[in-house]
């Protein structure tokens, strides 16, 4: 049954069912339309995030954060230290660029998606979760802020390895680790402070700054260097 459930999705965002929204149905009505658990529902759901087709937020639902047709031979595993490395390497160049064309582009609606999106990483943090999909969708929000479809189209088709490092930054912290969640949301509110005022230049330094940051934190945890 999840795999139905996958299927199904997956056909239905192809035919634009929920592009007007970018809004998945409720667990509670996918599970009285296929006639199955919840649990059985949050089984397809995990792997639909999994693969970086939606992105879930509490009390919010799931949504659409890239097309299943999107071309995924560019989505590669992170299998090891070297990946990393070459992630925030990768991470470095692409995100500065969507910032500073988010500082250039941004609409009042792409600000408040942002801030949004903010928004419910830190009540995340402050429940005790990890905020995973929440920071997903807070990165993809400056993307598309950029109103550059290159951008958007290579951290959409990156999603899968975003997740991969934040759960690898999760394994070697805590939810609860208040020093480090103060520092990164400084980071991230000064991401989006730079892109309000339309200053290229630092939504650049602060995306780079976050990005060396996060680097650092994910090799102090992990006691490798």
């Amino acid at each position: 049954m999840p795999d139905k459930i996958y299927a199904h999705v997956v056909e239905s965002i192809l035919r634009g069912d929920y592009a007007k929204t970018g809004k998945l149905p409720t667990e509670s009505s996918l599970a009285d339309l296929f006639n199955v658990s919840r649990p059985t529902v949050r089984e397809a759901l995990s792997r639909l995030r999994s693969d970086g087709v939606v992105a879930s937020r509490r009390g919010a639902g799931s949504y659409i954060v890239r097309a299943p047709h999107a071309p995924l031979a560019v989505v590669l595993p992170i299998r090891n230290l070297a990946d990393v490395e070459c992630y925030y390497a990768f991470r470095m160049c692409v995100e500065a660029g969507a910032a500073a064309g988010a500082a250039e582009s941004r609409t009042s609606a792409d600000i408040q998606a942002i801030q949004d999106a903010l928004d419910a990483w830190s009540l995340a943090i402050q429940e005790g979760r990890w905020g995973i999909d929440e920071d997903v969708l807070f990165h993809l929000a400056i993307a598309r802020a950029s109103h550059n479809q290159f951008f958007v189209s290579s951290i959409e088709a990156t999603v899968g390895p975003i997740r991969q490092v934040i759960e690898l930054a999760r394994n070697v912290t805590q939810p609860k680790d208040d020093a480090r969640n103060r520092e990164v949301k400084i980071e991230h509110q000064a991401i989006v402070d730079a892109i309000v005022r339309r200053l290229p230049g630092e939504a650049v330094e602060a995306i780079r700054a976050h990005t060396v940051a996060a680097r650092r934190r994910i090799f102090e945890g992990t006691q490798l260097r």
